[in-house]
């Protein structure tokens, strides 16, 4: 399988939402306000991340967007971290190791740019994402950083880069 990872395009951000949105109802997770489901920028990614110092990447499967994942300086986290989000994959996507490749590419590209740690949050009901978070090296932490406004997330983990490069 031909496997693409590249940045996003204007011309993702339909696909991209509809593949965010439907991991929810894949997973049974409650479309709540406080989560990616309801965050008026799941609509525009391309513009969100226009941010500085912030990538989102795209995985291509046989020329099919299948998934993204990206780093964002969420306001209000600590100096030298960032925090990873809207990390989904498509059904059609899942275990064929795509997560994996794209979670790598992301936390290379938070160390080319400069970041020291990444946090992230997460629900229970990702738990194939956790895992993969916790093959990386993530570590849960008891409570949230930052001001992401995603206060239905109820999972925290914390990634230390320091001695890597």
């Amino acid at each position: 399988m031909k496997i693409n990872i590249r940045p996003i395009q204007p011309s993702d951000n339909a696909i991209l939402a509809k593949i965010i949105r439907s991991c929810f109802h894949d997973f049974e997770v409650k479309c709540t306000a406080g989560t990616v489901y309801t965050d008026p920028t799941t609509d525009d990614l391309y513009s969100l991340f226009q941010t500085p110092k912030s990538q989102l990447w795209v995985a291509e499967a046989e020329d099919k967007i299948v998934g993204c994942c990206g780093i964002f300086p969420t306001e209000n986290l600590p100096k030298g971290c960032t925090e990873l989000v809207k990390f989904y994959i498509s059904n059609e996507g899942r275990g064929k190791g795509i997560g994996r490749l794209l979670l790598e590419k992301t936390i290379e590209t938070a160390q080319e740019l400069g970041y020291s740690q990444i946090y992230l949050e997460s629900i229970p009901e990702f738990s194939t994402a956790v895992s993969i978070y916790e093959k990386q090296g993530f570590q849960y932490l008891n409570q949230p950083l930052g001001n992401t406004g995603h206060d239905g997330c109820n999972l925290w983990m914390l990634k230390e880069m320091s001695n890597e490069q």
